[in-house]
């Protein structure tokens, strides 16, 4: 018995520009079953506002504050911090970090920013870090389902090279990162024993809400590849074949 539940979207609800076959009519099954429901998110190419309208022309209408992504998390820490970001992300997400101090102490703030990463960017990233500035992932993805149905590099490698250059390792902010699930949950009424979260990457949606002590269900849709749950330290609670499917096991 779940008292709530965590979806993860790229991957799961849709894959490029289109719904994935039944994940809408999932979602409304789960929203007419009055079970309490987040979307949480690792995308770092798009602002939350341009998510929300997405989805919204994909049939799915949602608002901001169902939905959980890594800059949401990073602006508020930087806000708090009253810290200067060099941004490393998509020029498409930057309207995320609008308004935030200019004056202050520097933060180095990583995100999938595409055909937009640089030597001249990461040198100066680089740099910042060792001279002591915050070094902030938005996330540690290895990779991402593309739009022409191959995998491609997400953040991971990037923020990986800046750690064995600099020696300094990043606080990351997204799955799997337990804080990232711990204000998800927050927003709920039930512990994270009573939350399952249902994703595509077997570690950062599943290994990672295991680990923060969600229920963790894999779907065999967008990124996943036979045998991937083989290499968490701990079982699924469930793989499925897709967001239908987990949401028929939840409700039965």
């Amino acid at each position: 018995m779940v008292r709530g539940v965590l979806i993860d979207l790229d991957g799961v609800v849709y894959v490029g520009n289109r719904a994935l076959p039944g994940s809408l009519k999932a979602i409304r099954r789960i929203r007419e079953s009055g079970i309490p429901f987040k979307f949480i998110t690792n995308t770092t190419r798009r602002p939350r506002r341009r998510i929300v309208s997405d989805l919204a022309r994909l049939g799915l209408s949602i608002v901001a504050e169902d939905l959980f992504t890594p800059a949401a998390l990073a602006r508020d820490f930087l806000a708090r911090q009253n810290l200067v970001p060099l941004l490393i992300v998509h020029p498409d997400l930057r309207e995320d970090f609008i308004g935030l101090a200019t004056n202050g102490g520097e933060a180095v703030v990583v995100g999938d920013a595409g055909a937009f990463f640089t030597y001249d960017l990461l040198n100066q990233a680089y740099r910042k870090i060792l001279h002591g500035a915050e070094f902030l992932a938005l996330a540690k993805n290895r990779n991402f389902l593309d739009h022409d149905g191959e995998l491609s590099l997400d953040a991971g490698p990037f923020v990986a090279g800046l750690e064995y250059a600099s020696g300094k390792v990043a606080t990351v902010l997204g799955k799997p990162a337990p804080a990232f699930f711990k204000i998800a949950v927050e927003s709920m009424v039930s512990g994270a024993e009573d939350i399952a979260m249902i994703g595509d990457d077997a570690e950062a949606d599943v290994g990672g809400a295991m680990a923060a002590g969600l229920q963790g269900i894999l779907v065999q849709t967008g990124k996943y590849r036979p045998g991937q749950e083989m290499n968490l330290p701990e079982r699924p609670t469930h793989v499925v074949q897709n967001l239908g499917a987990a949401i028929e096991l939840l409700l039965s």
